[in-house]
């Protein structure tokens, strides 16, 4: 039989033609399902964008809030609740509602854009003790603008609730994290030092902040240290967080006598702390004193933790430490400190913060007494500076709580000051 022949009875056969046409049409519906995977690919490919932003990322709370006020009509939501501390210091609960897990769509200036947020359940964040969590924001075009805006308009959205605020940091884990609530800015001028050392520091600061090219042109690591010492209660702190206020910068406080604080942890903090922020080390003579001291007492103070003195002399002002930074240190006991910790390069500017002056005493009797004249002022600094000349600006300030209502009744009681 020809084979033309044989063909064609196979044609009419009927369970050979419904054989073919099965395998054909399963062929086709193959060829389709992967010519439709490899297009879609392609597609994703070449004409769509995608952005994910994980939970460790700084603006990843910063996008979530973007997206709650850009995502108004999505039905699936989750409540952070956060709080706020007015002028007052009355704290007040806020509940936000954010984008729960799963998948969202909005409009940004014409361009539709889903959102899905994923939470990894097996994967945790040990830092926080939460899950692992992360938010893919996808888009049909090739315009990366698209997101540099959206993240502009997410940290500027961030900004607008913290202005008129100072962020505290604390180091956790690798990392800084906020702690407690934004603060109101403190005035600098609330903070009454003696007669030019404010002016004298913040002037300080600011030439530095605005004259990096200064240290570029000459070679000069571009970091400041300031060693503030004296008495406790005389102002340090106070005025360093005024300061922060001023400059509209941050404060990441650290602790050097903490407990698992390595070296290499200090550099790192160092290096990754949040730009336009003061780094203070409070009460440095807790953590490490002088060589010069004996063994016994130098064991008083040199903490539980890990980090050594040359770890920290390194971070300060070794080959691998920042630039760009600001450091303040405090300390009660000057004579404590190593003169290798207080050189210049890594202090570059030492003030003493002292016990109250005549200056001082006036300032704050005029500031908590506006009405009572300078006369008054005057004769309350004598009579205060006779009885007690070793007096601290957190004891006058207590003691003025005692006579709130009475400028006379606070001359007249300056003895009791000796007792607080």
């Amino acid at each position: 039989m020809p084979l033309a022949d044989f063909i064609l009875s196979l044609k009419d056969n009927p369970y050979f033609g419904a054989g073919f046409g099965l395998v054909g049409v399963g062929a086709g519906v193959a060829v389709m399902r992967k010519s439709s995977q490899l297009g879609m690919v392609l597609f994703r490919r070449h004409f769509m964008m995608t952005l994910e932003v994980p939970s460790k990322d700084k603006s990843y709370h910063w996008l979530l809030q973007w997206i709650t006020e850009r995502a108004t009509r999505t039905q699936h939501l989750s409540v952070e609740t956060s709080f706020h501390q007015n002028e007052m210091g009355k704290i007040t609960t806020n509940f936000a509602f954010v984008p729960s897990p799963g998948t969202h769509f909005f409009s940004y200036k014409g361009t539709w854009i889903r959102v899905e947020r994923n939470r990894e359940k097996q994967m945790m964040d040990f830092q926080m003790g939460v899950p692992w969590e992360s938010v893919t924001l996808t888009a049909v075009g090739r315009n990366r603008s698209v997101y540099f805006n959206i993240l502009e308009e997410a940290k500027q959205l961030a900004l607008q609730k913290q202005e008129g605020r100072t962020i505290m940091f604390t180091a956790l884990g690798s990392e800084w994290r906020q702690f407690g609530y934004p603060r109101k800015k403190r005035p600098i001028s609330s903070v009454i030092l003696d007669r030019g050392i404010s002016e004298k520091i913040l002037q300080d600061v600011k030439e530095f902040v605005d004259h990096p090219q200064w240290y570029m042109d000459r070679g000069i690591p571009y970091r400041r240290g300031y060693l503030l010492h004296g008495p406790p209660g005389c102002g340090k702190s106070s005025y360093i967080t005024a300061l922060a206020g001023a400059l509209d910068y941050c404060i990441c406080v650290m602790n050097l006598s903490e407990r698992g604080l390595s070296d290499d942890r200090l550099n790192h903090l160092l290096s990754v702390a949040p730009q336009q922020s003061i780094i203070l080390l409070e009460d440095v003579d807790a953590a490490f004193v002088s060589r010069d001291l004996s063994k016994e007492n130098r064991t008083a103070y040199q903490g539980m933790g890990q980090l050594t003195f040359s770890g920290l002399l390194n971070a300060l002002d070794g080959v691998a430490s920042t630039e760009a930074r600001v450091v303040f240190m405090t300390t009660n006991h000057l004579h404590r400190l190593d003169p290798a910790l207080i050189r210049p390069g890594r202090v570059d500017v030492k003030q003493l913060i002292d016990y109250c002056t005549s200056h001082q005493l006036e300032h704050m009797f005029r500031k908590f007494y506006p009405d009572a004249g300078d006369h008054k002022a005057v004769l309350f600094s004598e009579k205060v500076l006779e009885h007690s000349p070793k007096v601290s600006a957190a004891q006058i300030q207590g003691y003025f709580m005692f006579h709130k209502d009475s400028a006379d009744s606070a001359i007249e009681n300056v003895r009791v000051l000796s007792t607080l």
